[in-house]
């Protein structure tokens, strides 16, 4: 639909004394889109409203119908919802949902061609929305840019379900009934008007094939042609079509994804996927594949091919196994016991000390005590003796013991454990966790990646480990890079814990020259700290390729180039006896060059013929009356009235007459 502007009486109407039209969105060949607000439900709308002349054609007013009630079969996040419908003054009208934003054809007119990923990730919603209405026995039959919306927070929803157009430039009919843009026909449409869930499919090929590759796959001069080349060429590999850049790169497109493309856009439908909903399938596990880094995979590429849902190879989301955690082994301490019992009621008994009674406190005189008594008491102090330093002994190897080992305990494994899990298993070992954070790549969010100490060093009994907790992986988002300087780009991209890779010049129309296009890797995409950023850089609009305008008007030519914004100059006018006055000779730069925009093109101009005028010959030689009329550039047929005369009769055209240099003139010899 086109964009309109002027004014309209339904403008400030309460259709049904409900809705009130604020003002025109779109229009189309066959009804109008007006923005207005329900009063009812104080919510936007936006409403569509059948032309006045289709008002009273009772087939366009049942394909209204059709439409809603179509649409409002449908409940999917990706299609345009229908909420109400009726008659105002005999003019039938549907209530939408209104979405604000843009079209995929806006999308594609400024990033395609597209890198695969980014071509998935918008397909993907749309062959969802068609996959529910071929579920819901229900075909669009008008699949194109146009018909996508894309609200402002990055929503997709597919509009016009059941639309039936009026004939323009740009629609095709067969055996009368409407089949939609010629662009995204399928062949049999053209052939024989039959349409079945294979037309959608078909249109979806065609549109992923434009997102891949920037251009659509049929083209030509007028409709007729176009829809020629649906039913008679196949379509070709979008990887051929992609930017020379990506290949041999993960941005290249895939053969797998070349499978998909073609075998979508077949020509004939049996070689086509039955419905969207198999042609979803295959659009993710592509998408899968390519998240997965697959460049190539023969039976993947195989299996794009299959044109039924194959259960064995239906996308599925894997989920995690939960593993037990394993049983914490015990470290037991060995404590010391002393070996000599001691009485409860010892003063020593308090200390938890061995305790043995001292010798008596008064000892006989050694002459008083006979021999063999004094050996006895030496050998039992002796024997005392022994005891102490085996005591003292024990005492200082408990001592070391202690301190050397005995305090301390064998930290637990907490590796993997939740905050709850691991701190019940600290209790249990008498320790005490203290928290800290970080990124893992491999543990879960809140789950132990590590303490200090280690697993299995060792930690003073009642001390204190420290648990790091996952924050899961680290990933930054990638900063909007667009319309930065490559310097400036660079700072976002360290600010974000990223690198800036190379500098690509490339191409564009708006974006000026040496400012930032697009990174590599699209704005707000999660990915790990120092990961390499491509820059595409602009280098300006493209170059303005010379075309061949020889022998076509000069006006046409200036117009041509006046538009691709180039300055258009005109040289001196030249004679010229095969191009027409007023066509073009030759231009320059010649045909097949470039300029830049802004530069000068310059063409040379015919002015016709140059005339001269045929002089007097009558009376010389046959040889002198050639040679004169040759010289003046002129062709010579000789005619002569006798057989043997030599002398010039005359010529045609006659003596004094205009003739165009390079023309035949007649000499008359007798």
């Amino acid at each position: 639909m086109t964009t309109m502007s002027n004014a309209d009486p339904l403008l400030g109407h309460v259709l049904d004394g409900r809705y009130e039209i604020l003002r025109k969105l779109a229009r189309g060949g066959m009804a109008t889109v007006y923005l207005a607000t329900d009063r009812r439900l104080t919510r936007t709308v936006a409403v569509k409203v059948m032309h006045d002349n289709l008002g009273s054609d009772q087939d366009f007013v049942s394909r209204f119908d059709r439409e809603a009630r179509a649409a409002a079969r449908l409940s999917h996040p990706n299609v345009v919802s229908v909420f109400d419908q009726g008659m105002d003054a005999g003019r039938p009208y549907m209530v939408m949902e209104y979405v604000e934003g843009s079209t995929l054809r806006n999308l594609i007119s400024r990033e395609a061609p597209m890198e695969p990923q980014r071509a998935l990730d918008l397909m993907i919603p749309v062959t969802a929305a068609v996959a529910a209405a071929h579920e819901a026995g229900i075909i669009h039959r008008d699949l194109k840019p146009e018909n996508v919306l894309i609200s402002t927070r990055g929503q997709i929803k597919v509009a016009d379900f059941g639309l039936a157009r009026a004939v323009t430039a740009h629609t095709a009919t067969a055996n009368g009934m409407l089949i939609g843009t010629v662009s995204y026909i399928a062949p049999e449409l053209v052939t024989h008007g039959h349409a079945d869930t294979r037309c959608d499919v078909y249109a979806l090929g065609v549109l992923l094939f434009e997102m891949l590759t920037g251009r659509k796959p049929h083209t030509g001069d007028t409709p007729i042609q176009v829809a020629y080349s649906h039913v008679h060429n196949e379509i070709s590999l979008p990887s051929l079509s992609a930017p020379a850049q990506w290949r041999d790169t993960r941005s290249a497109v895939p053969p797998y994804l070349d499978a998909i493309v073609t075998t979508a856009a077949a020509r004939q439908p049996a070689d086509r996927p039955a419905d969207a909903k198999v042609l979803l399938d295959h659009l993710r596990q592509a998408r899968e594949a390519i998240e997965q880094g697959v460049l190539d995979d023969p039976l993947l590429t195989a299996r794009m091919r299959e044109t039924a849902l194959d259960a064995s190879s239906q996308v599925t989301e894997m989920v995690p196994a939960v593993l037990p955690h394993g049983e914490v082994q015990r470290t037991a301490t060995l404590r010391f016991t002393p070996s000599t019992p001691i009485s409860p009621n010892h003063p020593g008994a308090a200390d938890g000390m061995p305790y043995y009674d001292a010798p008596p406190a008064s000892v006989p005189s050694p002459s008083a005590v006979p021999l063999q008594q004094r050996r006895a008491q030496r050998r039992r102090r002796g024997a005392f003796s022994l005891v102490l330093v085996l005591l003292l002994t024990a005492v200082l190897g408990v001592g070391a013991w202690y301190l050397l080992a005995g305090r301390f305990t064998a930290t637990p494994d907490f590796d993997n454990l939740t905050q709850a899990q691991a701190t019940s298993l600290a209790a249990k070992n008498g320790l005490q966790l203290a928290w800290d954070e970080e990124f893992s790549e491999t543990v879960p969010v809140g789950q132990v990646t590590r303490t200090d100490p280690e697993a299995g060093d060792r930690v003073l009994r009642g001390g204190t480990v420290t648990a790091f907790l996952s924050k899961g992986p680290e990933r930054y988002p990638v900063p909007s890079l667009v319309n930065r300087t490559p310097e400036d780009a660079t700072r976002a991209l360290e600010d974000a814990h990223l690198k800036a890779g190379k500098q690509i010049e490339v191409f564009h129309e708006s974006i000026a020259a040496g400012t930032v296009v697009s990174g590599s890797i699209d704005a707000g995409k999660m990915v790990r700290p120092g990961t390499v950023v491509n820059l595409n850089v602009s280098k300006g609009p493209p170059p303005v390729e010379v075309v061949s305008f020889k022998n076509k008007p000069f006006a046409e030519a200036e117009a041509y180039y006046t538009n691709a914004g180039l300055v258009v100059q005109k040289a001196d006018d030249a004679y010229s006896s095969t191009v027409a006055v007023g066509n073009v000779i030759s231009s320059d730069p010649k045909v097949g060059r470039s300029v830049p925009r802004g530069g000068t093109i310059t063409f040379t101009v015919s002015k016709g013929p140059e005339m001269i005028t045929v002089p007097q010959v009558r009376g010389l030689t046959q040889k002198a009356a050639t040679k004169k009329l040759k010289d003046l550039g002129f062709k010579v047929d000789v005619q002569r009235t006798l057989p043997f005369g030599s002398t010039a009769l005359g010529t045609n055209p006659g003596e004094g007459q205009q003739a165009a240099k390079g023309s035949t003139v007649t000499l008359y010899v007798g």
